[in-house]
């Protein structure tokens, strides 16, 4: 298994993939037309080339036998969706196709995360997660995130709460 830093020209890749993982992950919860409105604007090729041309985010496959399995989005500073905050940064996404689940590939992209925050000199490490996505706020507490907030996501036409959840590094 490897970690590849995604690039521009990764562009139709990651649309794919985060499409792909995105509506295994949540299509059973939401409505058809939320689902589509969502993929539709939140992977289009004009909002991933801004990301991905962002000097304060980073993507990154992970890639089993040349084929992508998931990926990886990290912010840092003013590009993180809701502290930013210099001294954090923030895992936006870390998605596996459903088929690896299991695998350790999840676990495999964090330490991803956590070698860059620590590189960095990231003081902590915070995300946002779906109150019903159980699977994902167990595998961030097993990491030791605690919770300590919680904000709006809007999924096409619905307001959901995502769990704000926290990793301190070190003192600052």
């Amino acid at each position: 298994m490897d970690i590849k830093r995604v690039t521009v020209n990764d562009i139709d890749q990651l649309q794919k993939i985060g499409r792909q993982t995105f509506f295994e992950t949540f299509s059973a919860g939401n409505t058809p037309e939320d689902m589509t409105k969502y993929l539709e604007e939140g992977f289009s090729t004009e909002r991933l080339a801004a990301e991905l041309n962002n000097k304060n985010s980073e993507f990154y496959f992970a890639q089993l036998n040349d084929q992508i399995i998931g990926y990886l989005k990290l912010n840092f500073g003013q590009s993180q969706t809701e502290l930013k905050d210099d001294n954090a940064l923030e895992i936006e996404r870390i998605y596996v196709l459903k088929e690896y689940h299991e695998k350790k590939i999840g676990q495999l992209l964090y330490q991803k995360a956590m070698e860059i925050a620590r590189q960095r000199n990231a003081g902590y490490v915070w995300l946002g997660v779906w109150e019903e996505n159980e699977r994902a706020i167990n595998f961030y507490k097993k990491n030791g995130f605690v919770e300590f907030d919680q904000h709006i996501f809007k999924l096409g036409n619905d307001e959901q709460t995502d769990i704000m959840m926290k990793l301190q590094l070190k003192c600052k």
